[in-house]
């Protein structure tokens, strides 16, 4: 379609789930793609479907008038619009999903964007499947974003990169300072991951630029324990042993969701079950349980740290590959609307990895929510306390 042609679309775009420094990049990809495809106006929900559900809505062409402002935004870290942890009834709730298409035509919306991870895609999935059984013309995207990198249909999410970046600068960093001592010591860091382990595998890259120091330095965590397989204590404390027969300090990296062999959180046992509003277990305090199971074991100085949301807005640390992509795939968002589609999520497919490529592709969105991409096994090495090169090649190119 020309421009022309497109001079009475109206967009309408929200944001959810756990900020990122990525993810107001999208968002300008959105604002600025639909000026130059001549959209006429580009609604903001305030605080993603919850928000617009109490008519909460702003007006982001004129609050983004050119590419000065646009380019402040995609860099400008956590949420512009805010964020929202809502889940919408099941399709079958007609009235709800009648009500909520009639506030979008009020506004005049043909197209319709959401920005977030994977219960955002849920949004997106059932706002898509009554459009389809209802004849809705409005076009329903997914445009992912979670440090987690946990979403099926892409190669990896906006929002990982940057935070991989950060996970491993940090990592290294700690590893300096608890090297300084010249006493036996375990620090464990404890890194987002509730399902799958990517963010934690990342702590891997501190190793690969260990800097000058008259301390010893070795690899930098010397151990990592993903949720992907199971945890066992008396292992772990074994392998903590054998690498203070070759250091004095040992630097473990940790998921959140580490568990045991059946399935029970390592962080649960003894401590109140808490969920969110998807129903998703509320992990914290894993490193503080392996604190002090480690010092009760071992009868030596341990320390825990909680890189906590650092990892996902620390925007110094900002990888540029990451930010570039992400606005791409607000940009492609628009573009595959206006070619028809619907009900898709724009997935990244890696087409190589030397030099780093890759291309957009749309996903059906159906098939992306209540599903986790989890870390191959084959990536984990063999003795479950550390990745391989695979994994390795896989993680460069997205720091940047």
């Amino acid at each position: 379609m020309s421009i022309l042609d497109e001079k009475k679309r109206v967009a309408i775009v929200g944001q959810s789930g756990g900020p990122t420094v990525a993810i107001n990049a999208s968002l300008a990809g959105v604002i600025g793609e639909a000026r130059k495809a001549g959209f006429s106006k580009v609604y903001g929900m305030v605080n993603g479907i919850s928000g617009f559900l109490e008519g909460r809505t702003v007006d982001l062409f004129d609050r983004f008038p050119g590419e000065k402002s646009l380019d402040d935004l995609a860099h400008t870290p956590s949420m512009y619009l805010g964020s929202c942890r809502h889940k919408l009834p099941e399709v079958s709730d007609t009235a709800f999903y009648k009500d909520l298409v009639d506030k979008l035509n009020k506004l005049g919306v043909t197209d319709f964007f959401y920005i977030g991870g994977n219960d955002s895609m849920d949004t997106v999935a059932k706002l898509s499947a009554y459009g389809e059984q209802s004849t809705c013309p409005i076009r329903f995207i997914g445009i992912p974003k979670t440090i987690d990198n946990d979403l099926l249909g892409t190669d990896h999410t906006p929002g990982f990169g940057s935070a991989a970046r950060v996970v491993s600068e940090c990592m290294r960093n700690i590893s300096f300072d608890a090297r300084s001592y010249n006493l036996q010591s375990v620090t464990i860091v404890e890194i987002m991951g509730r399902d799958a382990g990517w963010l934690a595998a990342a702590s891997a890259l501190a190793g690969e630029r260990p800097g000058l120091s008259v301390f010893e330095i070795g690899n930098a965590p010397d151990l990592i324990y993903l949720c992907e397989i199971p945890f066992d204590i008396d292992s772990y404390i074994e392998d903590v042993k054998d690498v203070l027969k070759k250091k004095k300090t040992v630097l473990v990296a940790v998921s959140e969701g580490i568990h045991d062999k059946d399935g029970v959180f390592i962080d649960e046992a003894g401590s109140e079950h808490k969920t969110d509003a998807f129903g998703h277990t509320v992990h914290s305090g894993v490193g503080k349980v392996l604190e002090g199971i480690t010092a009760d074991r071992l009868g030596i100085k341990v320390r825990s740290v909680e890189l906590s949301v650092l990892q996902r807005c620390l925007a110094p640390l900002s990888s540029p590959v990451d930010l570039y992509e992400a606005r791409n795939c607000g940009r492609v968002a628009i573009n595959m609307a206006m070619t028809g589609e619907t009900g898709i999520m724009i997935g990244m497919d890696r087409t190589s990895n030397s030099p780093y490529q890759i291309s957009y592709a749309p996903q059906p969105i159906e098939d992306i929510p209540n599903k986790v991409k989890t870390v191959p096994l084959e990536w984990i090495d063999t003795k479950h306390h550390g990745v391989t090169e695979e994994m390795m090649d896989y993680l460069r190119p997205l720091v940047g």
